[in-house]
């Protein structure tokens, strides 16, 4: 057993009781993170979503990032898959009834056409197949410049994103730094409508204080957001070893198709998807 997964002490739970699907290696990841109104995050999630709040803000992030050392559990590494760039869009929820913290993601761009094919058909992730480039500029000490390019090739949500960025040295991390990147479950949905939800297991991060320009991100408009008018929080992290469990039905015999008409239909407070905030002073 890897001595990743022997290391569970930081997690909110234990591991699950069956072997991991996948393995992978993150690395040069950017957070880019940006305050958001949950109340224009609630009405995008599934309705056993519920939006998880910090100081009263839902965050939307947006997360480049290389990937490399992908291996299915059982086999050797996944041909032409061996390292390849991808670029999330994401934002943090709670399952309504158990509040079991996660990330639900709007997109999951990457280069490689198989991978993107095998996370759609296996993980029903809603991958898309780009055209993406990430170099490296100067390296100061410990410190490299990524250069980061990304276009969507297909579908009707076509986005780009464009940045530089680099690590400026390990930080002390706070609540906000937890609660943006804490995250050990991923929330999807099967083509019936029915909510799944996969482990992930990894080491906290060791996160960097960070710099970037961008000069471009239609990922947000693309997925019908608007940004707020402020800098976003940001972080990078140089390298974190990754593990995805099957997705397995997170409210076994409920799926969205029925439970959406009643979900539209109660206005109270009380049902309404947003999650109780964390107020935490923070900089």
């Amino acid at each position: 057993m890897p001595d990743v997964l022997r290391t569970t002490d930081h997690r909110p739970g234990p591991l699950p009781d069956r072997p991991w699907a996948m393995q992978q290696r993150w690395n040069d990841l950017l957070f880019a993170h940006w305050p958001m109104p949950a109340a224009a995050i609630a009405p995008t999630l599934p309705p056993d979503l519920v939006v998880d709040t910090f100081d009263g803000s839902a965050w939307l992030g947006v997360v480049p990032f290389g990937m490399d050392r992908i291996r299915i559990h059982g086999l050797p590494s996944v041909p032409g898959a061996r390292s390849f760039p991808e670029l999330n869009l994401r934002t943090y929820v709670r399952e309504r009834g158990t509040n079991r913290a996660g990330v639900y993601f709007y997109s999951l761009d990457a280069s490689n056409p198989l991978a993107v094919a095998v996370a759609r058909a296996v993980f029903h992730l809603p991958y898309f197949w780009a055209k993406m480039q990430m170099q490296y500029g100067p390296e100061t000490g410990r410190s490299r410049q990524i250069i980061y390019r990304s276009e969507r090739l297909l579908g009707t949500s076509r986005a780009g994103f464009s940045a530089q960025y680099r690590g400026l040295g390990l930080m002390a991390q706070g609540p906000l730094e937890h609660f943006l990147t804490a995250r050990y479950a991923l929330y999807t949905a099967d083509r019936r409508g029915t909510l799944l939800r996969g482990d992930i297991h990894h080491l906290p991060w060791p996160l960097e204080r960070a710099e970037a320009e961008f000069e471009r991100n239609d990922l947000p408009a693309a997925h019908g957001f608007t940004l707020p008018h402020c800098a976003p929080v940001l972080h990078y992290s140089r390298e974190l070893m990754v593990y995805v469990w099957t997705l397995q039905h997170a409210r076994p015999g409920r799926s969205f198709a029925q439970i959406l008409p009643q979900a539209k239909a109660q206005p109270s407070p009380v049902g309404s998807p947003i999650a109780g905030s964390v107020s935490v002073q923070h900089p």
